[in-house]
């Protein structure tokens, strides 16, 4: 007897499958690809024994997250691992901005913007655990700390090129434009500034780590920790239809929104089904993974050492090529993440030849080859980076959601970030995980707190889920 369904076996499918299941329930999890974890696999894509992350790849809140960083899933293989510096983010002329874990240390490191940096990130990052349980679930709720969100939300709601201007550095300004860019929207927008905010302060709080033996482990501890409580993975299972999965009193979608009305049909109220349908993607990534002899040469040091490179360059040419990727325009000189897990990681290497992870920004639905600029940025930095390639995989955009159909149009979000679907995703309502339909929870990404492998969606859905039930949820 199947007391849960959950379609979709990401992460945040995942996440709601163990918690369901710790709560008693015999959860069933229904897979339409060959292997589980969406955003969250592993394996190899260039040369033999080289160990490269499919699409997600470095984890500032996945260890954050209190159902990530459990013991249950250590037990079953889930562990962190940190490179010596966790983001650099190179600027021409051979400087570089870094942030590690220390603030202040990060902070000394920007010269006359030291001051600046610790006003902005040294709350933040020394009570993130406090912070991050009001700021990554829904946001229409009372707060528990209501003094510490409000500290954050002044900051948080300003678009990201006027919290720059806090600084008088190009090193600090691109720093914090670096993170603000994985919003994948234009840094002028209001809110731009919460991603950059939580990503930095992340990293000052618990580090930018790697899952040891690539991110593909989560989905393994996850599915282990599930099957330990009675519950299955099925995959090669798609679902087209919610008459398919009754009479299971519980159905979780870990789906975007469009593909969740397709599923529930007629059954979803008129207000709901138009919220999902109206519901908007963003831009895209265009995915190139290389096996490169000798690693990266970037021209400053502390890039060789940084387990994420930011190359964008300046916070003005950051932001231009936001723009351009929002307008629908492939720029000259995309924003590129550059991630080197083997640093924290060595056992994915072979030898001297290394596996190195790249993604650069693209228009939604960009059907063109990236390459060219994705190796222009790079060799703008790593001058010789070409030369020690000896394999690429490329992963075009259209590529991303024949692979992962909750990355519609390339959109590694689930949904863009604009001002209304940051605060009110993916519909204005109390509870945004429930979908109208008794019983059926809607638990992806584009539910709070958003994109990211942390499983907090799937998390609270369970939990939302649990409480219609009428059982209290436990931590």
């Amino acid at each position: 007897m199947t007391d849960a369904v959950v379609v979709g076996s990401g992460p945040n499918g995942l996440a709601a499958a163990v918690t369901l299941a710790r709560h008693g329930l015999a959860v069933t999890v229904l897979e339409a690809a060959a292997e589980p974890g969406g955003g969250a696999r592993s394996g190899e894509a260039t040369l033999p024994g080289l160990l490269h992350d499919h699409c997600s790849a470095v984890h500032p809140f996945g260890v954050a997250s209190p159902l990530l960083r459990s013991p249950d899933l250590a037990r079953h293989g889930l562990a962190w691992a940190w490179p010596e510096v966790d983001l650099a983010h190179p600027l021409d002329g051979g400087d570089a901005a870094v942030a590690v874990r220390s603030v202040r240390e990060s902070a000394r490191a920007l010269g006359p913007d030291a001051d600046a940096w610790l006003r902005v990130f040294a709350g933040p990052s020394g009570h993130f655990d406090a912070l991050a349980a009001d700021a990554l679930r829904p946001l229409l709720r009372v707060p528990r700390h209501p003094l510490r969100l409000a500290r954050f939300g002044f900051d948080a709601v300003r678009p990201a090129t006027l919290l720059a201007r806090r600084w008088r550095t190009d090193r600090a300004r691109a720093l914090f434009a670096g993170a603000a860019a994985h919003a994948f929207q234009p840094l002028e927008r209001p809110l731009t500034s919460a991603v950059g905010l939580l990503l930095l302060a992340a990293a000052h709080h618990r580090g930018w780590p790697v899952a040891r033996g690539g991110s593909g482990r989560i989905t393994d501890a996850l599915a282990a920790r599930l099957a330990e409580l009675g519950g299955r993975v099925e995959t090669g299972r798609a679902v087209r239809s919610l008459a398919e999965l009754r009479p299971c009193p519980l159905v979780l979608l870990d789906v975007a929104p469009g593909a969740a009305a397709d599923l529930c049909g007629e059954d979803l109220p008129p207000r709901v089904r138009r919220a999902y349908r109206r519901w908007r993607y963003g831009p895209a990534a265009f995915r190139i993974d290389f096996a490169v002899q000798g690693g990266v040469p970037w021209r400053h040091e502390d890039c060789r050492r940084a387990g994420t490179v930011h190359v964008g360059g300046t916070l003005e040419e950051i932001a231009h090529a936001e723009r351009e990727t929002a307008r629908g325009r492939m720029p000259e000189r995309p924003f590129v993440l550059v991630a080197q897990q083997y640093l924290a990681d060595p056992g994915r290497s072979r030898g001297d030849v290394h596996p190195v992870y790249a993604y650069a920004h693209v228009p939604h639905g960009y059907d063109g080859d990236a390459s060219g600029p994705v190796l222009g940025q790079l060799e703008r930095f790593a001058p010789g980076f070409r030369e020690r390639v000896l394999a690429t995989a490329t992963v075009p955009t259209p590529d991303l959601p024949r692979r992962n159909a909750n990355l519609v149009g390339g959109d590694i979000g689930t949904g863009a970030n604009t001002p209304l679907q940051t605060v009110l995703r993916p519909r204005a309502a109390l509870d945004p995980y429930a979908t109208g339909i008794p019983g059926v929870y809607l638990c992806s990404a584009a539910t709070p707190p958003g994109a990211g492998v942390h499983g907090l969606c799937g998390l609270h859905a369970a939990r939302s889920a649990l409480r219609h039930l009428g059982i209290a949820p436990v931590d």
